[in-house]
């Protein structure tokens, strides 16, 4: 099957655009000369012509049935913005230098999540290339931005996309973000790219000109479903699983982050998401996989997980949002909205050993069951936050963790995150505590869905018992308030953060016992009624014990274990820690500040019963 948009030749370029309900297909060629060429359908609705002297930059539109014209559906780049005319793209124009590149297992990453308008002032991919190497040195493996298909105006989120395969213009377009993946590559840090597929923005959406892309038998919180099931739909699958592939194959990303996938709509036998993993799996390989899928999913549905051969979609990781509301809870005491659902240290227990907190008990917020076990799956299948652009943004003041709580439940909530058997991430700027908000903006121009967007953001906030009005999205000022602040890592509190972090990360390095593993190295328990919790990774050659303080209370917890075991690291400053350097008796008695978090490894081994080897 051709794959849509405009694959360029020596000589000629071929144009590809499906629109099976079409009679007629013409290419309007606006540059270098100014044309009407006729294009032919195939069986499947596939329009083609190819084109003799037509390169890199020419201009084009689809004319459709001799009367309107539309940019493409496939378009890979759009200079005039969304209503404007599309560009063809010669992808051979950039030379890669990541050559023979090995690639990290997925269990290896640490993530940095990065909005690329708001990471720098410059809000481009070329200012954020020159900040990759500060990562480098804090420790992070892995880059995930926030998407970039281009959207209506300067300013957006992302999710408001209209263009799959295009690279939004005002980053720096398609040469801009292979430069970055390029340079990521260079250091040696993956790249991970959010993708929509779950909808379309409003503004500048024209694929419903060209074929039956959406449905009305199902609705979106964020408008049209995309038709994965209906008539036609077979066409809309292959669109949106070439878009995955042109994204790691063309701009060789490690790994797609999937949007919503509980808003993906589709009752065949083969759902997308499973359609999607195997194509995947067939373009790279299965063996020995190099390019992962990792879902957004608010189901605690252990079939995105699990393989196909077991009744799965075949998903290699999935965000949990159970082990950010438990965390979230207890350090904050919030209990609206979502959150009343949460606030018990037991609730985090659950998320730190078991994956999902509701894996099938009743949600008082869904009124309902919900969830079901993951107990089969290994740890490194989620990926776990304190802070993400969603629980951040969609509070309606924007407000980071840090100005909710205090620096010291700021760093047990680090903790907890970076030292958990999940794959974590960290969302820009918390590595320096950064305070400035993370507001929701968007620059659409029809006032009328100005108006619409508005009124939805006041009454989503209404659930959440928000009183007076939301910033407004559409002031440029709500997007300048949003951009980090990178003066704040030479100040003081900054640089002692960025050092935490730092250390933080350096210990989950240096010991293999730490991160991803198989539940049944996972032992956990709780000092009395206190909120102290001890989370212990039983390992082939080493044991290691984190204590997390999850309350505002001093705590006096016993030991309770043999051996000798040596503390490496401490959430307290310094001149404020009161726990011994060595434990080697098991009625020892430790004191835990409020919200203090330390990991103590073992140093000799009698009398501690380890995890046998394999």
């Amino acid at each position: 099957m051709k794959p849509p948009g405009v694959q360029v030749a020596d000589a000629s370029s071929t144009f590809v655009v499906w629109a099976p309900l079409r009679s007629q297909m013409e290419l309007h060629l606006l540059s270098p000369v100014d044309r009407l060429v006729p294009m032919a359908c195939d069986d499947d609705g596939r329009w083609t012509a190819t084109v003799e002297k037509v390169g890199h930059g020419a201009l084009y539109r689809y004319r459709l049935d001799n009367s309107i014209e539309r940019p493409d559906p496939a378009s890979q780049c759009q200079p005039e913005g969304v209503h404007g005319p599309s560009m063809v793209v010669d992808r051979r124009r950039f030379s890669w230098s990541d050559h023979g590149l090995r690639r990290r297992r997925l269990e290896d990453y640490i993530i940095y999540e990065m909005h690329v308008g708001t990471f720098t002032a410059e809000g481009t991919f070329a200012a954020a290339i020159d900040r990759l190497p500060e990562l480098v040195e804090l420790g992070i493996t892995a880059v995930e931005i926030m998407p970039v298909a281009q959207f209506p105006g300067t300013r957006n989120w992302g999710y408001d996309g209209v263009y799959p395969f295009a690279v939004q213009w005002s980053y720096g377009g398609a040469d801009g973000l292979k430069y970055f993946v390029n340079e990521c590559h260079c250091l040696n840090l993956a790249a991970v790219l959010d993708v929509v597929y779950n909808h379309l923005g409003p503004e500048g959406n024209y694929l419903r000109d060209f074929a039956p892309y959406f449905t009305d038998r199902y609705r979106t919180p964020w408008g049209e479903s995309l038709n994965f099931d209906g008539p036609y739909s077979d066409g809309v699958v292959a669109f949106f699983i070439a878009n995955a592939c042109f994204w790691l194959r063309e701009f060789h990303f490690d790994a797609l982050r999937l949007d919503a996938v509980h808003a993906i709509c589709d009752r065949g036998a083969r759902p997308f998401l499973q359609r999607l993993s195997e194509a995947i799996e067939g373009e790279f390989g299965a063996a020995d996989p190099s390019r992962y899928l990792i879902a957004e999913s608010d189901l605690n549905d252990a079939r995105v997980l699990h393989q196909r051969t077991a009744g799965g979609f075949g998903l290699h990781a999935q965000w949990n949002d159970d082990f950010h509301h438990s965390v979230h809870a207890v350090l904050t005491g919030e209990r609206r909205g979502y959150y009343v659902d949460f606030g018990e240290c037991d609730q985090v227990m659950r998320t730190l050993t078991k994956g999902f907190c509701y894996d099938g008990q009743y949600s008082k917020f869904r009124k309902r069951s919900h969830g079901n076990d993951v107990s089969g799956l290994d740890t490194g299948k989620f990926v776990v936050c304190s802070q993400n652009h969603d629980q951040v943004g969609n509070r309606m003041l924007g407000e980071r963790l840090i100005s909710l709580t205090d620096l010291a439940r700021a760093r047990l909530a680090a903790a907890a995150v970076l030292l958990s058997p999940y794959i974590p991430l960290v969302f820009m700027g918390e590595e320096h505590g950064e305070d400035c908000p993370f507001l929701y903006f968007a620059d659409h121009t029809d006032e009328s869905l100005r108006k619409a967007v508005r009124e939805g953001r006041k009454a989503e906030f209404a659930g959440f018992r928000e009183t007076g009005e939301p910033p407004d999205p559409f002031d440029p000022f709500t997007f300048e308030r949003s951009k980090i602040d990178w003066s704040k890592r030479s100040e003081p509190q900054g640089s002692a953060m960025m050092r935490y972090y730092k250390e933080l990360i350096r210990v989950r390095h240096a010991h293999p016992a730490l991160g991803p593993c198989g539940r049944e190295r996972l032992e956990i328990r709780r000092f009395g009624e206190t909120g102290c919790i001890s989370l212990r990774y039983l390992h082939d050659v080493q044991s290691v014990i984190c204590i997390f303080n999850f309350s505002g209370n001093e705590v006096e917890a016993l030991w309770g274990r043999s051996g000798q075991w040596r503390r490496i690291f401490d959430s307290c400053e310094a001149e404020e820690a009161d726990l011994p350097d060595f434990v080697d008796c098991a009625e020892t008695t430790l004191r835990l500040k409020p919200w203090q978090c330390a990991v103590f490894v073992v140093i000799s081994n009698e009398g501690v019963t380890e995890y046998p080897g394999r």
